[in-house]
């Protein structure tokens, strides 16, 4: 194996197991009806809220996917539908406070993840990491391998 397939190789197995470990430690956390495919979709929703439509240009699906998919979150009480305030036609996705509270766990469980890391590694090692990886890592959308 080639240096920079080994480098690809453990870029992908860390990747993993952060989103493995966030999953579990959600689990843990009393959210067992999401997975993780819902945090691409929450990581797009949060703040000032997503249209079906962006979210399907978030996650590179297609729009009935994701009309599926925010069906399941709003079904679930994670996500609510509220008159868009610039198109009519459209309707905006917001957290309610049961998917606001679940977004707070997941970052949480996301620094207990990075967090071992820094047992391992030590903070300066993973402050460089993550300085060295926000250089190359390409900027936006944050979705999953399906």
């Amino acid at each position: 194996m080639t240096e920079h397939n080994a480098l690809a190789f453990a870029l992908l197995s860390a990747a993993t197991d952060l989103v493995e470990g966030i999953d579990s430690r959600m689990r843990e956390r009393g959210f067992t009806d999401v997975r993780p495919a819902h945090g691409y979709a929450f990581v797009r929703i949060a703040g000032s809220g997503a249209t079906v439509t962006q979210v399907a240009e978030h996650l590179s699906m297609t729009k009935q996917a994701a009309s599926l998919l925010v069906g399941e979150l709003v079904d679930k009480g994670y996500v609510e539908r509220r008159p868009h305030p610039d198109d009519a036609r459209a309707k905006l996705l917001v957290l309610t406070d049961k998917g606001r509270a679940c977004t707070r766990a997941a970052d949480r469980a996301a620094a207990e993840v990075v967090g071992k890391w820094a047992e391992i590694l030590g903070e300066e090692r993973v402050t460089a990491l993550r300085v060295d990886l926000g250089r190359i890592a390409s900027r936006g959308r944050i979705r999953p391998v399906w």
